[in-house]
């Protein structure tokens, strides 16, 4: 029997859940749809959003050969044995699950069937495409981002699993959804999965009468730790298992670090997404309390992508301890959300003259460049000058963090800047 997830499937994008913003009515995505006329296209977003659904519902919609592939256990055989056959068909639709998993000689291969229009490429990832899809196939595609699901979608999921259930004459009485919610996290495959197995196991406990199962925050916790302890890198608790890794490196605990990371290692994780992470995160939550951590974040992601396991578990296991012990700020992450709010909040303000680029004759005589300061005529290579547009003068986005490297880089502030920004 198939699982709860596939048989609520939608097949319509009337029946689609969420993503109103692509596939609502007037929406982009649903306009090209009804036009007939798609391009190749790249879905970016969390698990369990339906990111597949949408490609099999473009497929069905539009009537087209639907080919499917999944990243991690395909290759350049597999996508040209696609593209040969889709040479006899018209208007093939290729999905790749996970294109971000395919390296760049398996997405080259790629590149002439799009060109051409042999197939129509629709790729699917959790990472950021215009890090892990190569230039070239990223510019022959249209991107797409998903938004994760929130309260009011996974409570459409819960009543159409309890429509569902009431068909194979199973009255399913949800009485508390909290649990459902949280361990679900967003993802409706999980949240599916989570109601199919409290049922499976209510049933085959006999508890109550067969016909009527009543689910509730104790049953779920209970059964979901039954069943979902083991770690699959290609199943539940990828995502889960890498938030408790950030997570512990996050809060100083080497330990935690170190026991998640093993878990990733013994399922199997592509040890470069590993890397990756700490990469990331050596920038938004070390950031210039320790710059060391990203010089080292980096060249353990260049030593993991030169040796592989099994000696590469060592250097994972370096980076990481290291990181964890690493004094932390998100300082810098935050300075840049601060000046994005500022952005849409006030536009794109113009640029003062004094510090234009002036390469022209007329744009010197317009005034670019007048007034500017050159910092390395003065004594210790600064003078004060205003580099902010006029509306936003004297707006601090950057707040040092509270440790021993950034107080000395607040005491400098305070020495340039005076009572300027406030530090």
């Amino acid at each position: 029997m198939s699982p709860l997830a596939e048989i609520l499937r939608p097949s319509t994008l009337d029946d689609y859940i969420g993503q109103q913003h692509l596939v609502g009515p007037g929406a982009v995505l649903r306009t090209l749809i009804e036009s007939g006329n798609i391009p190749s296209m790249i879905f970016w977003g969390p698990p369990g959003i339906g990111k597949t659904t949408l490609a099999m519902i473009i497929s069905n919609t539009l009537k087209r050969p639907f080919h499917t592939l999944s990243a991690i256990s395909s290759g350049v055989k597999e996508v040209r044995e696609v593209i040969e056959k889709a040479k006899s068909e018209e208007g093939s639709i290729l999905f790749i699950d996970e294109i971000h998993r395919f390296n760049k000689s398996q997405q080259d291969s790629l590149l002439g069937a799009v060109e051409r229009g042999t197939i129509t490429l629709i790729g699917a990832t959790t990472e950021n495409p215009s890090f892990e899809v190569n230039s070239a196939l990223l510019s022959r595609c249209q991107v797409y981002v998903l938004k994760e699901f929130g309260k009011h979608e996974m409570e459409q999921l819960i009543t159409s699993a309890i429509a569902h259930y009431a068909t194979q004459g199973i009255t399913v009485e949800v009485k508390d959804t909290e649990a459902l919610l949280r361990i679900s996290g967003g993802d409706a495959r999980k949240l599916l999965n989570a109601i199919e197995l409290v049922v499976n196991r209510e049933q085959k406990s006999g508890n109550g009468d067969s016909k009527t199962i009543t689910i509730d925050n104790e049953k779920v916790v209970n059964v979901i730790q039954q069943n979902l302890a083991l770690y699959d890198r290609q199943g539940e608790m990828h995502y889960d298992i890498i938030s408790a890794f950030i997570k512990s490196m996050r809060g100083s605990d080497p330990n935690g670090a170190i026991y998640w990371l093993a878990r990733m290692i013994e399922g199997g994780e592509d040890p470069v997404f590993i890397a990756r992470r700490m990469l990331i995160f050596a920038s938004e939550d070390i950031s210039n309390a320790n710059p060391n951590a990203l010089l080292l974040a980096n060249a353990c992601f260049e030593a993991v992508t030169k040796i592989g396991y099994p000696e590469c578990r060592i250097t994972l296991s370096q980076c990481a301890i290291y990181l964890a012990n690493s004094a932390k700020s998100n300082s810098t992450y935050m300075a840049l959300n601060n000046a994005q709010q500022a952005i849409r909040r006030t536009g794109d303000l113009p640029v003062p003259l004094h510090i234009r680029n002036a390469p022209t004759k007329l744009m010197k005589e317009m005034g670019y460049s007048d007034g500017y300061k050159y910092a390395h005529d003065y004594p210790g290579n600064f003078v004060e000058q205003e580099f902010l547009p006029d509306a936003l003068r004297g707006t601090k986005f950057y707040e040092p963090g509270d440790n021993a490297r950034e107080n000395e880089t607040r005491k400098l502030m305070q020495w340039r800047w005076k009572d300027k920004y406030g530090y």
